[in-house]
């Protein structure tokens, strides 16, 4: 069974359904992954040493501080060299940044965006942008393996989880390959409080709330959960309630769910005012454009 029939494969169990996604949202794992993981190997493998501060500024601008947080990590490095392109520090260095065409066009006819997908692509095209995209990615991934464990879940996450498992069904939704996401959630004993855990392979965000929520539920009766702007990308696109978890605040936005969140959700009280105010607030967090194009 494919990752599309896997999700619509999903009767409801219980009246609500809820996604949560993880990096970043459930887990504080999102900073060690991008600077230690990512980012390292990203200013390796495209041969950027020559102008690896404005690599590194850029990279975590693109997956940390802005609008484009969380994003697939294929999209996150054809948007890093993008703005690597055009800054004037980079041009006054004569380096010259690799283009990534090749990539850009593999990610618009390609929904699964992960290292299955790509590995195949690889294959078929021989292409060297492709080929070295790919070997950066698998490094990145055994780095991850290596570096990221024993990292416990955002505090109140457990609590929100108990909270919901009653009345929700809950599934993982993700852009982080599945090999890491059952690992992180299995390590730390909370994986059996899902019904499902989702990751790239399995499509994007979007499509995972519309084979695994769409239609099963009421719209208002399906929340996501999550720490970027993708995430209420997701859930808007399919007509369906968010709930932010705010970066730099993932302590306070878990305990806010907790406290308030679950229970405005569960008595039909969140969309609305409710709902408004808190999208409001989590856009002040992530900006649109980075403090050299201000």
């Amino acid at each position: 069974m494919n990752p599309q029939e896997l999700l619509l494969s999903l009767k409801p169990e219980k009246e609500f359904f809820i996604g949560i996604d993880s990096d970043g949202c459930a887990f504080d794992t999102m900073e060690i992954k991008q600077k230690e993981c990512f980012c390292p190997n990203f200013i390796k493998y495209y041969k950027l040493q020559p102008v690896s501060k404005y690599a590194r500024e850029t990279w975590e601008f693109v997956n940390l501080y802005s609008t484009t947080r969380g994003c697939n990590r294929f999209l996150a490095v054809s948007e890093t060299l993008k703005l690597l392109s055009v800054r004037p520090e980079v041009k006054a260095r004569n380096v010259a940044i690799p283009t990534s065409e090749p990539l850009i066009e593999w990610t618009k006819k390609e929904n699964k965006l992960g290292n299955p997908t790509l590995i195949k692509y690889a294959a078929e095209v021989n292409d060297p942008f492709i080929n070295q995209t790919l070997e950066w990615s698998l490094k990145v991934n055994e780095d991850i393996a290596n570096l990221v464990f024993g990292i416990p879940p955002f505090p109140f996450v457990k609590e929100c989880l108990a909270k919901m498992k009653p009345k929700a069904d809950i599934m993982v939704v993700s852009q982080t390959p599945l090999e890491a996401l059952k690992r992180e959630w299995e390590e730390n004993k909370i994986d059996h409080l899902v019904r499902m855990i989702a990751g790239q392979e399995y499509g994007t965000k979007g499509e995972h709330l519309k084979y695994g929520a769409k239609g099963k539920y009421p719209d208002d009766k399906v929340l996501m959960i999550g720490d970027a702007n993708g995430d209420l990308k997701a859930a808007k696109s399919n007509g369906l309630l968010f709930f932010p978890v705010n970066p730099g605040k993932e302590e306070d936005s878990w305990e806010r769910l907790y406290n308030e969140g679950l229970d405005m959700f569960f008595a039909g009280k969140f969309k609305g005012a409710y709902e408004e105010e808190l999208i409001k607030e989590f856009k002040t967090y992530l900006p649109e454009h980075p403090h050299w194009k201000l």
